[in-house]
């Protein structure tokens, strides 16, 4: 299939400026500024201007199917009736569990308009965890993928509740015996303009997605996205990417999270651009693509920004007419060897968390730092570094019980105050646990009685105000661009046969974003490691497998139990200082080889790549 030629500016190429600082935050603040004014106004009546005034313009595009402006919207309605159709009523649950395709975004889009809510199930989930997710929504419908249905077979015997299943894509009649075949009763479904009546006095402040974020504890929690932070997303990042109709966005991260799913495709959509839905990321292939769907911008994380640096050089890596790179997670040890490497204009590096109260963009383009907030913006969104316990990750606290604020240069807990933007402070709209909502609220920080949103991101404030990350608090490693609970990763190790004792924990590899996953483990003589591997393969993602193995013949914990972790994650998997046996897993078949000398030295050079 041959890309579309994007339309041009009047000198037949994308626009290539750099707009000044001022400029992008106050086109940032503009395309934001009608939000609360119209609140009966969702992001799918943003499609519907747009379809009007530019119906055959490409909204997304994919392998497989391409969706103008004019179909979306026709697409978003079906799906909207379908609903109806269906008894969703306003506040019930639909479980969204389908590959990146341009489907994904209508579906989502339709169903929230009139009232429902769409949990975005993590693809790569299997058995336990891809339970848990669906029994938190509380979800009585599910729209599967027909290439997922094995692996949502894995998932149906821990399920709290039956739901029903509407089968999407593949070679299925009416009714079947997984599920019911949408696709033939969105084909008779109308996609004309809903009546007011089927809109359902839907508004910005109705609850619209699910979207799972691992925390410091636990398995995978649900936070709520209103239409409101739909909107905000969309609005803020078409001003702070200055897009247009002539720009065209390569997305190849997972739908399901809010970057990949909301964040990029809402800003090219907000502001009539195009949004191209690759089937997933390849270094190899990734600048060919860039060229051939003729992309002005593309979106990151840090983690693909380094697998493109590692890869052979491309014939096609500085033929590209971009004009831009927005994400987050770029680091500052490749930032420059990447945007000149590569000829990248402008890096918009930002930092935000999916339930958050608060973000920040490094609109200037500062290598390694994550972003800022302009004085014209601070007493909108204040946030704060604060100290914390470096063993218990809590606050320290002063002798009025408030909160202690680092000095510049000092690493604490980034925290941002609870409120609304007129009254100083930023939405924070929770998770569907009230007890897990509570958690990720601190108060007394400043004053006593303010309440404020825990990031639990560890961060320092330079000397010209710009924000670096340093790391996670608490049990938690971040790896693959996932954020993984330790807690979730040992219970999966612990209910291994033959396993006694374990403990989890993160840990650097050398030239990788992030912490891998290690697990300590005291076994007994029935221990088998294959049949360990296979478990886990059952049990966990891919990307929460713990990467390193140590099987140790006891663990040290404190008086009370609790397990001490730091001497091992100090340690590392360095043969030289561990004496103990030590693997490491092979990411495509799963299976565990030792860590000797050589494996070691293959590790560190990137030979063996994790």
């Amino acid at each position: 299939m041959n890309a579309e030629p994007i339309e041009r500016s009047t000198d037949g190429r994308p626009r290539q400026g750099r707009p000044s600082a001022a400029k992008i935050w106050l086109k940032a603040i503009e395309r934001t500024s009608r939000i609360e004014a119209e609140p009966h106004c969702l992001f799918a009546d943003i499609v519907d201007g747009h379809a009007a005034r530019q119906p055959e313009h490409p909204a997304l595009l994919s392998e497989t199917e391409t969706f103008s402006y004019e179909y979306l919207a026709d697409r978003i309605n079906r799906y909207a009736r379908w609903a109806l159709q269906a008894g969703i009523k306003t506040g019930d649950t639909v479980c969204l569990f389908m590959p990146a395709r341009p489907d994904y975004l209508a579906a989502w889009l339709g169903i929230t308009r009139v009232g429902g809510v769409v949990a975005l199930i993590n693809t790569k989930l299997v058995g336990l965890s891809l339970s848990h997710c669906i029994n938190v929504a509380e979800a009585d419908h599910v729209i599967l993928a027909a290439d997922l249905a094995a692996t949502f077979e894995t998932a149906a015997p821990y399920l709290n509740r039956v739901p029903k299943v509407w089968l999407h894509g593949g070679d299925q009649v009416e009714t079947g015996e997984v599920g019911e075949a949408l696709d033939a009763i969105l084909d008779r479904t109308s996609g004309s303009a809903l009546t007011p009546d089927e809109r359902r006095g839907i508004t910005i402040n109705d609850r619209a997605l699910l979207i799972y974020t691992s925390g410091t504890t636990g398995l995978p929690k649900a936070a709520s996205i209103s239409h409101r932070r739909i909107l905000n997303w969309g609005g803020w990042f078409a001003g702070l990417t200055d897009a247009s109709p002539d720009d065209r966005l390569y997305d190849c991260l997972p739908l399901f999270h809010s970057v990949g799913g909301i964040v990029a495709p809402c800003s090219m959509l907000s502001a009539g651009g195009s949004v191209v839905l690759p089937d997933k990321f390849s270094a190899g292939q990734f600048w060919r693509e860039i060229v051939r769907w003729d992309c002005t911008l593309f979106q990151y994380i840090g983690e693909l920004c380094r697998y493109l640096l590692k890869a052979p050089a491309s014939e096609f890596e500085r033929q590209h007419r971009l004009r831009l790179a927005c994400g987050n997670g770029l680091r500052g040890d490749i930032w420059e060897a990447f945007q000149v490497r590569f000829a990248i204009p402008r890096i918009l590096e930002f930092y935000a968390a999916t339930e958050g109260n608060f973000s920040l963009y490094n609109v200037e383009g500062k290598p390694g730092a994550i972003g800022r907030i302009p004085p014209l913006l601070a007493h909108r969104f204040p946030a704060a570094i604060i100290r914390v316990d470096p063993e218990l990750g809590t606050p320290v606290r002063d002798a009025d019980g408030l909160c202690i604020a680092c000095a510049r240069g000092e690493a604490g807990e980034a925290v941002g105050r609870i409120g609304i933007a007129d009254e100083g402070g930023g939405r924070f709209e929770g998770y569907t646990d009230a007890a897990q909502t509570e958690k990720k609220i601190l108060r007394h920080v400043r004053a006593r009685g303010d309440a404020w949103f825990r990031t639990g991101d560890l961060m320092r404030l330079d000397e010209q105000g710009y924000f670096h990350f340093v790391d996670r608090i608490g049990d938690t490693f971040r790896w693959k661009g996932e954020n993984v609970a330790t807690s979730e990763v040992n219970a999966a190790v612990a209910d291994c046969p033959g396993v006694i004792e374990a403990a989890t924990y993160g840990v650097e590899i050398p030239g990788a974003d992030g912490r891998a996953g290690m697990a300590a483990i005291v076994v007994d003589s029935s221990f088998d490691l294959g049949e360990f591997a296979s478990h886990l393969s059952r049990r966990l993602p891919a990307y929460a497998c713990p990467v390193m193995i140590r099987i140790c013949t006891a663990l040290d914990s404190t008086e009370t139990f609790k397990q001490k972790k730091h001497g091992l994650m100090r340690e590392g998997f360095d043969p030289h200082r561990v004496t103990d046996p030590l693997f490491f897993r092979e990411p495509k078949c799963g299976t565990y080889r030792p860590v000797d000398d050589g494996a070691y030295a293959r590790i560190l050079d990137g030979s063996i790549r994790l």
